[in-house]
């Protein structure tokens, strides 16, 4: 049995490499997890695009099963003044919605790291699991798939694109006050 280290034509990138693109991942929930969101926004690149298209459940004979195409209806299709809006308005003290925090808890796993399209850029594939909690009943798992485009830099990694797909076609969960 051959085990293939390609996917798309890309390599697969070395182990010190994937552990430094695994560390910044690990990294990056913590400080959600901790509400340090000013230093999360510091991981991220100035052309940052943070998308998350909603599922469309469809029969496999019909246009492939579940889809989620650019330009229709995404739950996130930030860039980074959107996503600066979002963390200044969960700082603010009429932020009901946050008082008392949500508590997450983000558990990031399967890490796949390639060779990006432009020098110094990888392809990083990743699952997630996202637990919020708030007060004593407000409980929310959100579970998914990330595909990221991360970028080394002189400063060091930034994530420069995130394309979410959650495995939900309906979202269960009253607000989606999160980042994933």
């Amino acid at each position: 049995m051959t085990i293939t280290t390609e996917i798309a034509g890309r390599s697969a990138v070395d182990a010190a490499t994937a552990y430094q693109l695994e560390t910044f991942l690990k990294r990056e929930a913590r400080l959600l997890d901790t509400e340090r969101y000013d230093d999360w926004l510091a991981m991220l690149a100035d052309d940052i695009h943070y998308w998350m298209p909603s599922i469309e459940s469809r029969r496999r004979a019909n246009n492939g099963g579940a889809t989620h195409l650019p330009g229709r209806m995404a739950y996130f299709d930030d860039f980074m003044e959107h996503l600066q809006k979002r963390v200044a308005r969960f700082k603010q003290p009429t932020a009901w919605a946050e008082d008392p925090p949500t508590r997450h808890t983000h558990v990031i796993s399967n890490v796949e790291a390639y060779a990006g399209e432009a020098e110094g850029e990888y392809l990083v594939y990743s699952t997630f699991v996202n637990y919020r909690s708030r007060v004593e009943t407000d409980n929310d798992l959100l579970i998914g798939r990330r595909t990221d485009v991360i970028r080394a830099t002189q400063d060091g990694l930034r994530l420069a694109r995130r394309k979410i797909v959650i495995t939900q076609t309906l979202l269960q969960a009253k607000n989606i006050n999160t980042f994933l």
